[in-house]
């Protein structure tokens, strides 16, 4: 049987601190930390649904684009999460993630959770090794090789000089 892993964008937004955003789902099912992200749709590239999931999400703005990865990193759901979602119609195997990377211009005042369609309940700051040991166990994978990625990036990224 062929497998469907849906398009989505994850979204690391860092601020002058050299800190990632993390936020809270407000129903941490299997897992209570993560980065913003969602489905990418048709027509959209990774950065342009980024930006929007990031919005959606956060209502965050303030943003300069430094990275959108140009492959994507997988994971696969485990069965009992593929059952519940075939029940409800859904055909879905796990998640092709595209990352992106942007540095945070505003203030935290700007980062609103009470949206439209509220997912998360808190944020907040962290040095960006932590996020694999914050996440789902099924992202810990796809999460570990993002920082690889992003650590030298943000690490040697001049606040001072935003592109």
């Amino acid at each position: 049987m062929e497998q469907h892993f849906r398009k989505n964008a994850g979204v690391v937004v860092f601020n002058a601190q050299k800190k990632v955003l993390m936020c809270r789902r407000i129903v941490p099912q299997t897992d209570g930390w993560q980065f913003p992200q969602g489905g990418i749709e048709a027509r959209e590239t990774p950065l342009q649904a980024a930006q929007r999931e990031l919005f959606e999400e956060t209502s965050i703005e303030s943003i300069v684009a430094v990275k959108t990865l140009d492959y994507a990193l997988r994971y696969e759901f485990p069965e009992s999460v593929k059952q519940k979602f075939r029940a409800r119609g859904i055909v879905s195997d796990g998640q092709d993630q595209y990352w992106s990377l942007f540095y945070f211009t505003g203030k935290d005042s700007e980062i609103n959770l009470h949206t439209a369609e509220p997912e998360f309940d808190e944020f907040a700051w962290k040095d960006i090794e932590e996020a694999p040991d914050l996440v789902w166990e099924v992202k810990k994978d796809v999460y570990t090789k993002m920082v690889k990625e992003f650590k030298p990036i943000i690490d040697s990224f001049d606040v001072k000089k935003p592109l």
